[in-house]
This record gives C-alpha cells, sequence and structure tokens, in this order.
C-alpha cells in the first residue's frame, strides 16, 4: 500500500508541476517573439537607439492586449483594445518613442494611455510618465496593468487630453497617440524649452510631427505620414 501510494503520490506531484512548466515554456516563446520583433520590425527599419530597443524588447507587449487577440501581440499591425481604440503597432511606438529623444532624468506626459503600453515603454527610458486617456475604462484597466507589472513610475489620469497635466507641467517631452485637426495650445504651453513634442496632426490624413521648443517658438518637422483614432473632447469644440 505504501508503494502504491508513493506511486500515486509522484504522479500528482509530475502533474503539478506542468503548469509552470507550460507558463515558462509561453514565456520563453513571448520572449522570442519580441526579440524578432526589435530585430525584424525595429531594427531594420533605422531605428538604433540601444536604450529604445532595449525597452521595446524588455516590455511584455502581449499583457497589454485582449487574450483574444494575444497571439498577435507582437505583429506589425495595431491590434483593438476596446472601446473603438487600437493599440498602436510596434514600429510607430519605438518611433515616436525615439523621436522624444529622453533622457534617464526626464518627465513626460502621455495624451491618450489606451492599453497603458506606449507608457511602460517610455518609463524605461524616463523617470516619470504622466499618461491622460479620457476614456475611463480604459484608464482602469491600463492602471491596472501598469501596476500589476510593477511600472510604478507611471501616473494615470481619466481626463480629457486637450488640457493637458498643468499641476505636472513642464515636460521634457510629450507624445499624442490620438490625432488632433490641429496643434493643442496647452500641451505647447506645458512642454519645457527645448523639450519636443511628438504628435500625428490632421483628420483623415495624418503627418506625425516633432515639435521642438526654442525661444523663437515650435520648430516643426515631419516625419512620416500615419493613421491614429481622432484625438476627442474639448478640442473637437474650438
Amino acid at each position: 500500500m505504501r508503494r502504491v501510494a508513493g506511486r500515486w503520490l509522484a504522479v500528482a506531484l509530475v502533474a503539478s508541476m506542468c503548469v509552470p512548466m507550460a507558463a515558462r515554456s509561453q514565456e520563453k516563446d513571448f520572449a522570442a517573439e519580441r526579440r524578432r520583433m526589435v530585430e525584424e520590425q525595429i531594427r531594420r527599419r533605422g531605428i538604433e537607439r540601444p536604450d529604445v530597443l532595449a525597452a521595446m524588447e524588455a516590455v511584455p507587449r502581449h499583457l497589454f492586449v485582449p487574450e483574444s487577440v494575444r497571439d498577435q501581440a507582437y505583429e506589425d499591425h495595431p491590434l483593438p483594445i476596446g472601446e473603438g481604440q487600437t493599440i498602436t503597432q510596434p514600429y510607430v511606438v519605438a518611433l515616436m518613442t525615439s523621436l522624444l529623444n529622453l533622457d534617464k532624468n526626464d518627465k513626460v506626459l502621455e495624451i491618450g494611455t489606451g492599453s497603458g503600453y506606449q507608457a511602460a515603454v517610455l518609463s524605461r527610458l524616463a523617470k516619470a510618465v504622466y499618461t491622460i486617456e479620457i476614456r475611463a475604462p480604459l484608464a482602469h484597466h491600463a492602471e491596472q496593468t501598469l501596476k500589476r507589472l510593477g511600472y510604478d513610475s507611471v501616473h494615470v489620469r481619466i481626463g480629457d487630453g486637450y488640457q493637458g497635466w498643468p499641476e505636472a507641467a513642464p515636460f521634457d517631452g510629450i507624445v499624442v497617440t490620438a490625432a488632433p485637426d490641429r496643434i493643442p495650445q496647452p500641451l505647447v504651453k506645458q512642454l519645457k524649452l527645448g523639450g519636443r513634442m511628438v504628435i500625428p496632426v490632421g483628420k483623415f490624413f495624418q503627418d506625425l510631427m516633432v515639435l521642438t521648443k526654442t525661444e523663437k517658438g515650435l520648430e516643426r518637422r515631419t516625419v512620416i505620414p500615419v493613421r491614429f483614432v481622432p484625438m476627442t473632447g474639448e478640442i473637437e469644440n474650438k
């Protein structure tokens, strides 16, 4: 009887080990997907900043998307995240992050939290990230995900991004992940002298722009054509 019991115990122990081993195997697959994403979608398209590449490889993008599309998390296209919104394709996230030219002591404002993924990437390059989402369900979910994954330097607020986050200003960088048809002036005021804003501007057709605040005003540079969801809220009434 002891040997029979012992044999059953051994089987139970092996079975209990299968779940964590499977989870580790799956995580290894996602890590491999991240490396492939960085190499094929980002580095080969000319993004070379080591800190940006490292951040893109480190942040688990699959944990910021719904389970129904998790197997596509590292593919080269946007994905739905609910509320009619999408998570931006990896290359564009890396491009916008690189264009900010951040330093580890910088403070960044993000307009359009979405899934929280872009904020997580930014947090690996900057000292603090302030992110605003107008849709409460998305903001709550993103905040929970960020906290669960240990991104403690990210501060989430529900609100209209048009007015920015005045009490935390000025910012070294501002990234806007929804497209206004013109540049929101409250955000320009909250940008530090010498700071950069990366923003898609336009209605149906949009240009990704880099705005640098100088003593003489804004220097503007158009980077590539893009397609983002429109910025909603107060700007629609301006």
